[in-house]
């Protein structure tokens, strides 16, 4: 008989060049063109390799090492870390809200020496991988129980809320939607989506209320931009303007008047997709978002594919991670919606979204790789 101990054991069941060859190269190449077109962007915004780019591609290079590290670790072995790199994330908010960096009114990062981190987007990952443990072998009948659902909206309150507390609004938001994707692949069912939607105006409207005098700002210049074009709409009618400028085919590399003549505000970062718009035109704008469009897809169809609930699961919250980034960052800059501070991933200057992602396509990979793997009947990790 069996020891618990070689019931937990997650040993792979083929030699590490198979697991090569199974890696999905395809997806590896939109990731590398993505970073390209990242690199291209902010070697236009820094004027040169100095300072974004070379940044960029060093960490790009230094990420694509891990995200094929762990593709070729078994999806059981870091399934057992879900719950501990949840823990950590907790604690590192919680550090962040004590002794984190003040930038433009929200603490956001932690100074770890000349690294500067932020917890927050690691988070969404570890969150992602814990939602994943809990429903991982949870039937239909246990999904459609309420109580058993309380313990996971706990896990994705408590971030939540240490995330708004910085606060970082954008990010919150992502956050909720992961899990809430994370429940909706679960099984859960409409009725109980419905109750968990009726509060929402009215957390909305007392969320209002607290929210800092920059933010609201935010939100009276979403609705009316004009009405301070000096001010709080400075940024976004800037953005319009790069937009707008582009035409069909761009003024050209490194010809972007709007953000080499420094009218475009933070343009290594949330305002990245604008300096592509104005230097490659519409035709480089769709292109940039075709490859995006490709790594969700691509995450999705690796959900799909995925035997095991937890890889399945882990999957959606990743390609709903992926998502949520286009949608909010182009969102954003063609004033769509409030301006948030949400980078465009592999694009925009930023080393913990860079790390975080690049964290994310390894998980994805390792479940691509082992997606036919069943786990133990004992498992590390509840339910």
């Amino acid at each position: 008989m069996l020891t618990d101990r070689r019931l937990l054991r997650a040993e792979p069941d083929f030699g590490l060049l198979t697991k090569l060859f199974q890696v999905n190269w395809p997806y590896v190449a939109v990731l590398c063109a993505v970073a390209a077109c990242g690199y291209v962007a902010l070697y236009s915004a820094g004027g040169g390799p100095e300072p974004y780019a070379w940044r960029h591609g060093v960490r790009f290079g230094f990420g694509l090492v891990m995200t094929l590290s762990l593709a070729m670790v078994d999806i059981r072995f870091l399934a057992r870390f879900s719950w501990p790199l949840y823990a950590i994330g907790i604690v590192l908010l919680v550090l962040t809200l004590r002794m984190g960096h003040v930038g433009k009114g929200a603490e956001r990062w932690l100074e770890l020496g000349p690294i500067q981190l932020q917890p927050s987007e690691f988070m969404k990952v570890a969150l992602a991988m814990a939602l994943a443990s809990w429903f991982h072998r949870a039937s239909w009948e246990r999904v459609g129980n309420p109580l058993f659902l309380l313990p996971p909206a706990l896990l994705v309150l408590v971030p939540v809320a240490l995330i708004l507390k910085q606060p970082n609004l954008g990010t919150a938001f992502i956050t909720a939607v992961i899990g809430f994707s994370i429940f909706l692949g679960a099984g859960m069912r409409l009725w109980q989506v419905a109750l968990l939607l009726l509060p929402v105006p009215f957390a909305a409207r007392i969320a209002y209320g607290h929210l800092h005098d920059y933010q609201r700002a935010r939100i009276t210049t979403f609705l009316h931009p004009e009405s301070d074009p000096l001010g709080a709409g400075y940024n976004i009618i800037q953005s319009k303007i790069a937009l707008g400028s582009g035409g069909l085919w761009g003024k050209g590399f490194m010809q972007g008047t709007q953000a080499h003549l420094n009218f475009l505000p933070e343009k290594q970062t949330d305002f990245i997709f604008s300096i592509i718009a104005e230097e490659w035109g519409l035709v480089g704008a769709l292109f940039v978002l075709a490859l995006q469009l490709l790594l969700i897809l691509g995450a999705m169809l690796i959900a799909l594919r995925c035997r095991n609930q937890y890889g399945r699961l882990l999957a959606l919250g990743i390609a709903t991670n992926l998502f949520m980034y286009v949608f909010v960052n182009v969102a954003m800059v063609v004033g769509a919606i409030p301006v948030g501070g949400v980078p465009l991933p592999l694009i925009s200057h930023g080393g913990s979204a860079m790390l975080t992602v690049m964290f994310a396509m390894g998980l994805l990979l390792s479940v691509h790789v082992h997606r036919d793997v069943e786990f133990a009947r004992r498992e590390e990790f509840p339910p």
